[in-house]
């Protein structure tokens, strides 16, 4: 098990290289999104629309951050459980997505997607949102306000404490702990 601090904009590099166990400290531009705006994004994929962030090298975080309070850039942001975006993963990662951040165990369909695509997904802390939410230092909504807590966000975070769940060589600590 390793520690490494790494840049969202070098996150295709190290995909390749971070292995299961290993822990991220990581900074840059994360995009939130769950459920709701994975089948919307896929909708627009579907009529030959961009998507509402480039997803080529892109981070996404399964969040819907609680309102903002005053002196925060952000509300508490813990991860949401991962498995709901098993349907529209592998098409994202396809199209170039290189990290998902959620919680929880992924679909044997996603694995093969992450390890197919040289990906990787990260596990954030779940029930510690409000420790999570100190490591945003700012929000923007960019897509679907409509949907509240679950629009898409752009993030900017400084070292956000993250694990390597599945890595792109297969190793998975889900199924180690099975």
């Amino acid at each position: 098990m390793s520690k490494f601090v790494i840049e969202t904009r070098d996150i295709a590099d190290w995909a390749e290289k971070l292995r299961a166990g290993d822990q991220v400290l990581l900074n840059g531009t994360v995009y939130t999104a769950r459920d709701a705006a994975h089948k919307r994004i896929c909708a627009m994929l579907d009529r030959g629309e961009e998507p509402p962030f480039p997803l080529k090298n892109a981070v996404v975080y399964y969040a819907g951050p609680t309102p903002t309070p005053p002196g925060m850039a952000i509300g508490s942001c813990g991860p949401t459980t991962s498995a709901r975006m098993d349907p529209y993963a592998p098409r994202l990662l396809d199209l170039g997505l290189k990290a998902m951040i959620g919680k929880g165990d992924r679909s044997p369909e996603v694995c093969e997607s992450i390890r197919r695509n040289h990906a990787v997904y990260l596990c954030a802390i779940g029930g510690a949102g409000a420790l999570a939410a100190k490591c945003v230092i700012s929000l923007k909504v960019i897509a679907f306000s409509d949907l509240g807590c679950e629009s898409v966000k752009k993030l900017e975070f400084r070292n956000f404490p993250l694990i390597v769940a599945i890595d792109s060589a297969g190793g998975n600590l889900f199924e180690k702990a099975k």
